[in-house]
């Protein structure tokens, strides 16, 4: 019996990398679960995968009459909505404030915190009426970009410390029907585009080295997949294993706060000591 039996979580963009591993386990892990998924053929492997386990919703999680849609869908399907998962995002492939052409650069925030940050809001104001009748709790998917720079350029950085205030702001403002949490991931090989604005609604973060960048970068010294994240949000949409917290954000992006290396402290080490 898994930690989530009798549970309904709704997430956005769970058609591919993080939002379709958090499928597979939320299924795994006894739920049904409803999508909002904007690729057509994704929606239609989802569909093809886990048949009536899931309700899949055609549309775009930045889409107001999408995310209650995908409310009222999910609820006709499954009678209740136990869990709200906002994690449909973009990223902005670390473009630098003086790389950002100035004439892109208000559309292409309005594309990214459009999704990023507002795709959250939509959803969670969608979902509050059916958590607040099943006393649940909303997930939103961070980054190690929460809370160090580096893990993309500006756009994408502030983005994801405007949701880090969103958690806590919500925590304090839906307690104490709903709870509000947010995950950390850091790196991952996955299908994460860009903004359109910039020419990246194309190009996938999974064409990037990330199993070598996280190798060289994490503590952990391994790749890192997006399955190797969801045991936290299982962690957090379950009543029974976190019933007394919200307004919290947990890291697990392999270490990347603490990414110096053994290597790197003996070196140091030699330094001081004046040993080659």
């Amino acid at each position: 019996m898994g930690w989530l039996e009798g549970n309904v979580v709704l997430l956005t963009g769970g058609g591919s990398g993080l939002g379709r591993a958090l499928v597979d386990r939320f299924v795994a892990e006894g739920a049904k679960v409803g999508v909002l998924e904007i690729n057509k053929q994704k929606v239609k492997e989802l569909v093809r995968d886990h048949g009536d386990a899931v309700s899949v919703t055609e549309g775009s999680a930045a889409d107001w009459e999408d995310n209650a849609r995908a409310v009222a869908e999910t609820v006709h399907a499954f009678g209740r909505l136990d869990c709200f998962v906002g994690n449909a995002g973009l990223w902005d492939f670390g473009s630098s404030l003086e790389d950002l052409p100035a004439e892109a650069l208000p559309s292409a925030f309005e594309q990214l915190f459009g999704l990023n940050v507002l795709g959250y809001l939509l959803g969670a104001k969608a979902s509050i009426d059916a958590l607040r009748e099943s006393r649940g709790s909303i997930i939103f998917t961070l980054s190690n970009a929460a809370f160090y720079p580096g893990g993309g350029g500006p756009l994408y950085t502030a983005s994801k410390h405007a949701v880090l205030g969103l958690v806590k702001q919500l925590a304090y403002e839906l307690a104490p029907e709903i709870r509000v949490n947010g995950v950390a991931p850091g790196g991952m090989p996955t299908d994460l585009r860009g903004p359109s604005a910039l020419g990246l609604a194309d190009t996938s973060f999974g064409t990037m080295p990330v199993d070598q960048l996280m190798i060289r970068m994490s503590p952990m010294e391994r790749p890192i997949g997006a399955a190797d994240y969801t045991g936290t949000y299982v962690l957090l949409a379950s009543r029974d294993n976190s019933a007394t917290t919200t307004g919290s954000v947990h890291n697990c992006d392999g270490g990347l706060g603490v990414r110096g290396r053994k290597s790197d402290a003996v070196m140091m080490q030699d330094l001081l000591t004046g040993e080659s």
